[in-house]
């Protein structure tokens, strides 16, 4: 049977997370909304590339994690 604790606290801390970067996001563009259109055009041309440098970090970061552990002989299994 599954433990329930872990999947609810996951999903807890996602939903968080999310809910803080889009406010956090949001914030940000409006305080470009005052600034220049070219101004506000580049900053959220660096914010597309500094999230997808994240994002293929973070991937990155996760393929290796796992062939380290599959080279080592760890037990993946839940």
């Amino acid at each position: 049977m599954i433990d329930w604790i872990p999947v609810v606290f996951v999903v807890f801390k996602f939903l968080v997370l999310v809910t803080g970067m889009f406010f956090a996001i949001k914030w940000h563009y409006d305080q470009g909304k005052k600034g220049r259109e070219k101004e506000r055009r580049a900053v959220l041309r660096a914010a597309g590339k500094v999230a997808a440098i994240f994002v293929l970090a973070l991937l990155g970061l996760g393929l290796l994690t796992f062939f380290l552990v599959r080279m080592l002989g760890m037990d993946l299994n839940f």
